[in-house]
């Protein structure tokens, strides 16, 4: 039985969260740059700034995990005719399959 794709499915609160850290950190790095954000003579546009940036580099693992959870077709080792390349292989896989499991299951359609 073929496999349909469903373009975006497999990692949608990765991809959530990805795209909303660009865009809080983006809004917060022109606020600093561009608002006027004086209080009592302390400015906090550094403040923003830095939060921005910081915020845009956590996206970076949201788009890290949206991607390689999309990643499909990939063979293992053992179908390439050799061993399964150890335990941090075998956890990834069981980690994968439990993850891709309980999503399923819990999802209304």
């Amino acid at each position: 039985m073929a496999h349909k794709y469903d373009g975006l499915s497999h990692c949608k609160l990765a991809l959530v969260f990805a795209v909303l850290m660009d865009l809080l950190g983006v809004v917060a790095l022109l606020l600093g740059v561009f608002a006027p954000l004086e209080v009592d003579g302390r400015d906090f546009g550094d403040l923003f700034v830095y939060t921005g940036a910081l915020l845009v580099l956590f996206s970076l693992a949201g788009w890290v995990m949206w991607y390689s959870g999309n990643i499909e077709g990939l063979t293992s080792s053992k179908e390439l005719g050799g061993t399964v390349g150890g335990a941090v292989d075998r956890l990834a896989r069981s980690l994968s399959r439990r993850i891709r499991i309980g999503r399923t299951r819990s999802s209304p359609t």
